[in-house]
């Protein structure tokens, strides 16, 4: 299993020839989304033909949320990284979810 970012999720759904490749070269292999970046794609809906396109995309994918002690050691890491290396708050939580659950994460 493989944890897509918001990033690649976005490039496919623009048709962006390498997200695409990249896509469909995994075959079988089971691509997960984190909750939060489920929400990062509703947020980049601008109507609601968008959003029932997003919905029906994203039924294929597990949805993933992190435990609380995930979200502890995201802000740990939030705490260390967000001013010297400018770590975003949702990379922080979805980076560690995908830590947490041993999984890569493709972005």
């Amino acid at each position: 299993m493989i944890i897509a970012d918001s990033d690649i999720v976005i490039d496919f759904l623009r048709k962006h020839p390498p997200a695409i490749r990249w896509l469909t070269s995994l075959g079988d292999e089971e691509i997960a989304l984190s909750g939060y970046v489920v929400m990062e794609l509703v947020q980049g809906c601008t109507n609601k033909n968008e959003l029932r396109e997003l919905e029906r995309f994203i039924e294929d994918f597990e949805v993933l949320w992190p435990s609380s002690e995930t979200c502890d050691k995201a802000l740990e890491v939030f705490v260390k990284y967000n001013l010297s290396h400018n770590l975003g708050l949702l990379d922080a939580l979805i980076g560690q979810t995908a830590a947490a659950l041993d999984l890569p994460i493709q972005s």
